[in-house]
């Protein structure tokens, strides 16, 4: 008898896009958690990815993320937007204490063509579909288990980070392409709100892709003896 065996269609540019976007809305909401930026009773459980986490329920964040998230959900459409940093700052000083950076890559050339494409030894470098080729796609399963290690590692590293004694507020930086188009008045050049070199420890997270793009993690804090 013959065998069949079903072909899972690799994820799309949209899809990707969703997937890391809410990724952004979990882990940031985790980070100003865990490290006490806000109040913990500003915080309620959800569960997603399979397991409980916490996300803000005050209505003033809630909506500032909303607009930073929805700005970013457009560039990662149009592959212009290369890092995300959530910078933890002293409220009184302006002191970098903590900066997570999230490296984003675009693994592929995304195209919502279900037809996959092969690149030609010919000359012209003619990419054409290949009726023989299929797209490997990467179980949606295995990407949300992937994330879920991201967060729990985010709320096991408050064990390994130093203990925040004073006030803090953060900021979310954007790395772009010169061609990303930025929307005025909202989102202005500024300080990349670095660590010191000398009194800066980094420790290098997780990672997690889609068929479209790799977030690669580290957070970088400041360390004085």
């Amino acid at each position: 008898m013959a065998s069949k065996q079903a072909n899972r269609q690799a994820i799309t540019l949209k899809g990707s896009t969703t997937l890391v976007t809410e990724f952004f809305k979990y882990a940031v909401n985790t980070i100003l958690f865990q490290r006490e930026v806000y109040p913990s009773d500003d915080f309620h459980m959800v569960k997603k990815y399979g397991q409980t986490v916490l996300v803000t329920q005050d209505l003033a964040l809630e909506n500032y993320l909303e607009r930073i998230l929805t700005q970013v959900q457009k560039w990662l459409l149009t592959g212009s937007v290369t890092q995300l940093v959530l910078a933890i700052i002293s409220k009184d000083t302006r002191t970098p204490l903590e900066r997570w950076v999230f490296d984003i890559k675009l693994v592929e050339q995304p195209t919502d063509s279900t037809t996959p494409y092969v690149k030609t030894e010919s000359p012209s470098d003619v990419i054409l579909p290949h009726p023989l080729y299929r797209v490997s796609a990467k179980p949606e399963a295995e990407i949300q288990s992937e994330i879920r290690a991201i967060l729990k590692q985010i709320i096991s590293m408050v064990t390994y980070l130093p203990v925040i004694q004073e006030p803090t507020v953060f900021n979310i930086l954007a790395y772009t392409s010169d061609s990303a188009e930025v929307p005025a008045g909202e989102w202005v050049d500024t300080d990349p709100l670095a660590i010191e070199a000398s009194k800066s420890q980094q420790v290098k997270m997780r990672s997690f892709s889609t068929d479209v793009h790799r977030i690669e993690a580290m957070v970088a804090y400041r360390y004085e003896e």
